[in-house]
């Protein structure tokens, strides 16, 4: 283990062990669009920066990105010193400028005092910040289903050919994760719409509510070992099943003692 210093107090670390992961077990509230703990970071949001310095700097800091920066013993952190929230506002001036319709954008600059974007507004601007989180989750789930295309001002997340993905299950781990609610996708009459492609959801023998896709399931039960009769039943109903079980155990301990 190590010793760094965050906001003037001394905590421990992992030597290695991202600055981000100790800042957030200290409790502390540092701002991020692209971080996700199930996927390698990235550093794409940037709203991370914190300041670092050690002793034997002299005086000198840098800012850094805490979500790729590792803890280095005697490491001195400041989260939110006066450069790092004048960065912070800056960057989220200029995703106010591209996404002005964002409820969550607009929130987060309205922490830093950014009410109105001082940059030309691109008025027609989607929701959709590159942050990557979806194409990450995505590829770590082994589909690779959608992923960053074009460059410049046009770039965008999208399926092969912008057409519906043979690989997709419809698992909408990309749509759940999204920071700015920017994917949509459509579940009415049984069914899921998402990316062009449509599903067959799995409904609940027990109650009738809709759970996983078809191909879900499907993928599931052929690469996680598990049985495909387990998607028959709701989490709800499993639980109630559960409970009945335990409940018919404790009866019966009850009874052979008695």
């Amino acid at each position: 283990m190590i010793h760094i210093t965050i906001n003037g107090k001394v905590v421990q670390a992992k030597d290695g062990e991202m600055l981000l992961t100790v800042i957030r077990r200290e409790k502390i509230d540092v701002p991020t669009l692209c971080h996700h703990e199930a996927v390698e970071p990235s550093g794409a949001c940037r709203l991370c920066m914190v300041e670092i310095t050690k002793p034997e700097w002299d005086g000198w800091c840098d800012y850094v990105t805490s979500c790729l920066y590792p803890a280095a013993d005697g490491l001195i952190v400041n989260t939110h010193a006066k450069k790092v929230n004048e960065l912070r506002s800056s960057i989220l001036d200029m995703y106010l400028a591209r996404h002005p319709k964002s409820p969550e954008i607009r929130q987060l600059a309205a922490e830093y005092g950014v009410l109105k974007t001082q940059f030309e507004e691109v008025v027609d601007g989607d929701n959709c910040i590159l942050c990557g989180i979806c194409t990450r989750i995505c590829d770590t789930m082994g589909f690779h289903a959608i992923s960053m295309v074009g460059r410049g001002h046009g770039k965008e997340v999208a399926p092969p050919l912008n057409m519906a993905p043979t690989a997709c299950v419809g698992c909408l781990s990309c749509a759940k994760n999204c920071p700015t609610n920017y994917i949509e996708y459509n579940m009415e009459n049984g069914g899921l719409t998402i990316w062009k492609k449509d599903f067959e959801m799995v409904a609940c023998t027990e109650c009738g509510k809709t759970t996983i896709t078809k191909e879900f399931a499907e993928y599931l039960s052929k690469n996680r070992d598990i049985n495909i009769d387990y998607f028959r039943k709701c989490d709800e109903c499993h639980r109630k099943e559960l409970a009945g079980t335990m409940g018919r155990i404790s009866n019966w301990d009850r009874e052979a003692r008695s």
